[in-house]
């Protein structure tokens, strides 16, 4: 039988599923580095909002800190012991609009850095043999290192915009083994369920 993980919801508050594999496997329209079951939750507003697009929006860069969720808490989704962590990578201008299209057209040179390189600021948490990725972590906001036992709920880290993010969001992905690029994808569920693509959650503390 594959492999599964059923963990909890890495944040509390309101946010919106991106790129689920309740919709679609790979989800993220890649199978390289084990990302087939990845998943991503992006932080809004009460009313299910990222931050509002006006003119210069569409224009330019924005920066990371006028995004609702930016620095929000993230959560340990599991009991279990850290693994790896990274904690030094810039959280860099979030890009809508025009600029997006510039940055769709580096994603070759990004991949070509590896995963790290993709990932961010990141931390890895094992649990029953499998491994749980939480990645685009703030820079500097880890409150964990490795080697140290955490409890599902703990406060871990921060919502950034670090590696290859579009906008302050958090990755979550499962896999076999530490090595994510020997890794292979294991499939995920929160608390029993998969989101859809689309759907805003409003998780209680």
């Amino acid at each position: 039988m594959e492999a599964h993980l059923d963990v909890a919801y890495p944040f509390t508050g309101t946010w919106r599923v991106q790129n689920s594999p309740a919709d679609r496997v790979p989800s993220h329209g890649t199978a390289a580095l084990a990302s087939s079951h990845a998943i991503d939750f992006v932080p809004v507003t009460a009313d299910g909002k990222s931050a509002p697009i006006r003119l210069a929006s569409l224009l330019r860069t924005e920066p990371p800190d006028r995004f609702p969720g930016y620095g929000r808490p993230i959560l340990a989704p599991v009991d279990g012991i850290v693994v790896a962590t990274s904690d030094d990578a810039t959280d860099h201008d979030a890009y809508r609009g025009v600029p997006s299209i510039g940055y769709a057209l580096t994603q070759q040179q990004r991949l070509a850095g590896g995963w790290p390189n993709l990932a961010g600021n990141h931390l890895l948490i094992e649990s029953d043999g499998v491994v749980i990725a939480l990645c685009h972590l703030q820079r500097s906001s880890l409150r964990v290192t490795p080697g140290e036992r955490v409890r599902t709920g703990a406060p871990i880290a921060r919502c950034g915009n670090s590696g290859n993010s579009t906008e302050p969001h958090v990755h979550v992905q499962a896999i076999d083994r530490v090595d994510v690029e020997q890794a292979r994808a294991v499939p995920l569920s929160f608390r029993g369920v998969l989101p859809h693509n689309g759907d805003v959650l409003d998780v209680p503390e």
